[in-house]
């Protein structure tokens, strides 16, 4: 078992995490009991191989699925003691979530997409219109409002796609390859952006890639390797972007 750091400002603790797919002959252990302590502000790097367990873990966190054994508390509170309703509630007002795929609405404006999550809340409409138009100010996208993602470039609509998850204020940023659809450039725009996120509004975020080249964004790295954590490294902050 990897020993858990901890301390009173964990954000995120997990406790030996277990999770088991399917049963008998069949059965697929995805987390071997796993220990992370995550506090709040940090920007970690979950990287690993295909099957080593981290996108696992992220829907995990994304309370998208539940451990099969193990402690999952978030702010204190134990989450795999909670209900499907309880979860969802927890999704919606402390976590945001940024996709490879953007998953924006392709016949909707990138106002509207932005506020999907504040019309789930039931915020009223003006409410949701500033709250919008501020998220997609804030990463660069002024002026953007009215048009939907086929005028928008692939950066661009990653753009929506992070308004969209920081509109609702989350405390975490779950990006799973955020970068994995974008060029050279529009990718160290994003990691750029996010950095930024990170640092100017201490959004704490949890960001699943491949590429090492985009992990150095983060200031830690945690490494998954056949449903364990392997290796766990820090960088200093101002070392942190390349």
């Amino acid at each position: 078992m990897n020993a858990i750091v901890d301390t009173p400002e964990a954000l995120i603790r997990l406790a030996d995490i277990t999770k088991v797919y399917g049963s008998g002959p069949a059965a697929f252990q995805a987390l071997r009991g796993v220990d992370l302590s995550v506090q709040a502000g940090e920007f970690v790097a979950v990287m690993g191989p295909s099957g080593s367990g981290k996108s696992t873990v992220m829907n995990i966190l994304g309370c998208l699925d539940t451990p099969t054994a193990g402690s999952y508390q978030f702010q204190g509170v134990h989450v795999e003691t909670m209900d499907r309703n309880q979860r969802a509630l927890l999704r919606r007002h402390f976590l945001g979530f940024v996709f490879q795929g953007f998953n924006l609405l392709g016949r909707t404006s990138a106002l509207e997409n932005v506020e999907l999550p504040l019309l789930y809340r039931g915020e009223p409409v003006a409410r949701r219109h500033a709250a919008a138009r501020a998220a997609l100010a804030q990463v660069g996208l002024d002026g953007w409002e009215d048009h939907t993602p086929a005028e928008l470039s692939g950066g661009q609509q990653q753009r929506v796609a992070i308004a969209r998850a920081i509109v609702t204020n989350p405390a975490v940023l779950l990006a799973d390859e955020p970068t994995g659809n974008l060029d050279s450039q529009r990718s160290r725009e994003i990691m750029e952006l996010l950095t930024e996120l990170n640092r100017q509004r201490g959004i704490t975020i949890l960001m699943v890639t491949h590429e090492p080249e985009m992990a150095a964004y983060a200031h830690r790295q945690v490494h998954f390797v056949d449903g364990r954590v392997d290796r766990d490294s820090r960088t200093p902050v101002a070392e942190a972007t390349p």
